[in-house]
């Protein structure tokens, strides 16, 4: 199944990533289709750092996707923090985008978005091109 990673990027990115998680997981949309991964362990550690969501995408392709996270991240990224959050969106194999929660403009999460999740025919053999990625 195809899907979209989040990495949270900031000094504590193991408790954003949890709020970042909750928060999506309080999307109708996104029900069941977000859990949290991690990179391989560090010398030293003994378990991996849950520091990423991959999010499932769905019968509705990226386009639906897409209209499920942008209200969620603008809403999610727009919240008071203590510290600097980025966020490193993408699929595996394709590009990614990093959004700033605190240089980004809410009417360029969706533009970033459908620009780091649009569908590659090339590297995508079980979807064809998404009508709503205009390239």
């Amino acid at each position: 199944m195809t899907a979209a990673h989040i990495s949270v990027l900031s000094a504590d990115a193991v408790a954003d990533t949890e709020s970042l998680a909750d928060w999506l997981r309080g999307e109708p949309q996104l029900a069941g289709r977000v859990r949290a991964t991690g990179g391989e362990p560090r010398p030293g550690e003994l378990g991996t750092v849950l520091d990423t969501l991959t999010v499932a995408i769905g019968a509705g392709g990226v386009g639906g996707l897409v209209t499920a996270l942008v209200p969620a991240l603008r809403t999610w990224l727009a919240q008071p923090r203590r510290s600097d959050v980025r966020l490193k969106i993408g699929r595996e194999g394709g590009s990614s985008v990093e959004i700033d929660a605190k240089r980004v403009k809410t009417g360029d999460v969706e533009h970033l978005l459908r620009q780091a999740l649009k569908l590659d025919q090339d590297h995508d053999p079980d979807h064809g091109q998404d009508p709503d990625v205009q390239e």
